[in-house]
């Protein structure tokens, strides 16, 4: 396929029309010209139209706007993956910016791996830090490291908020689940699910900058139902999907049962139900050691949610 840019950056935004500057504003300066912005609106009822309109009207660079009725963040990724005329997609959240080299750093990672070898990759991910400048989590294993997503889940597991691109093409294989009434699914099932056929290039440069937003939501205030279905979900996919990873990462495997049970109970699934929505013996005996603790990690859910 031929593409227009080497990158689209795609914002995703409902309502968010005081924070979304901030990602006008660090594209403005970006060292590496050969992008377009690409914003889908899932919805927006204020300003964010009328924003962007302005923007379109001064930017020396393409920005595109499409505005849907509000159907959540996987339907509006769906979206912009297959609007993009960039080969490499970024996707750059409405709250957040990026350093001025971004998109040259991103670009001169990607353009180091080999020729030969860069069919088999599909991404290039960078660490993130603060408004301050202090690294966001935790830095991966080595400054350069070739692996994919679930050795990363399994193996090595570095905290905190990571950034990179997809290739487009390989994204349109690898669409998110979208399921009627449900808005919330995490990312990291569709990177799970691409890394079976593709490895990325992790690297410890920090390159987006990660805004804690004020007012946000704290983890036990934030466990609505869609968001427990969302991480029931993501956790259900890695106990069907990867536990032949059982004998190297136990420990991890035990703890996505745990957390599978966990939120499970949260939306009123009975054992009985959990064991069901297994595919095989050893995810179910990994949910059948799980459940008790994941049941009275249940119950503190319910009483600090009781608390807030």
């Amino acid at each position: 396929m031929n593409y227009q840019y080497l990158f689209t950056v795609f914002t995703p935004t409902y309502n968010r029309a005081s924070t979304l500057p901030r990602v006008y504003e660090s594209l403005k300066p970006q060292t590496f010209r050969d992008f377009e912005w690409l914003i889908v609106d899932d919805g927006s009822r204020d300003n964010t139209r009328d924003l962007v309109q302005a923007w379109q009207a001064e930017a020396n660079f393409p920005i595109r706007y499409i505005h849907q009725p509000n159907q959540g963040k996987p339907t509006a990724f769906n979206r912009g993956v297959q609007e993009a005329k960039g080969e490499l997609f970024l996707t750059l959240d409405s709250d957040d910016n990026c350093v001025p080299e971004a998109l040259e750093r991103l670009k001169y990672y990607w353009d180091a791996i080999p020729e030969s070898e860069k069919p088999n990759f599909s991404a290039v991910t960078a660490l993130c830090r603060s408004q301050d400048g202090e690294i966001e989590g935790d830095k991966f294993a080595r400054d350069i490291l070739d692996s994919d997503s679930v050795e990363m889940f399994m193996k090595y597991r570095p905290r905190g908020e990571k950034w990179g691109f997809q290739r487009t093409d390989v994204l349109r294989q690898f669409p998110f689940p979208v399921t009627p009434g449900e808005n919330f699914v995490p990312e990291s099932v569709v990177w799970l699910a691409l890394s079976r056929r593709y490895k990325t290039r992790f690297v410890n440069e920090a390159l987006r900058i990660y805004h804690i937003r004020d007012g946000a939501q704290d983890h036990l205030s934030s466990l609505n139902a869609k968001v427990l279905w969302g991480r029931a979900f993501f956790y259900r996919q890695v106990l069907n999907d990867f536990v032949d990873w059982l004998l190297k990462a136990p420990a991890t495997l035990f703890r996505c049962a745990i957390n599978f049970s966990r939120y499970s109970f949260g939306l009123g699934r009975g054992p009985l139900a959990q064991l069901k929505e297994l595919k095989n013996f050893r995810s179910r005996a990994l949910l059948g050691g799980s459940l008790p603790i994941g049941y009275l990690l249940y119950l503190r859910d319910r009483r600090a949610l009781r608390n807030t």
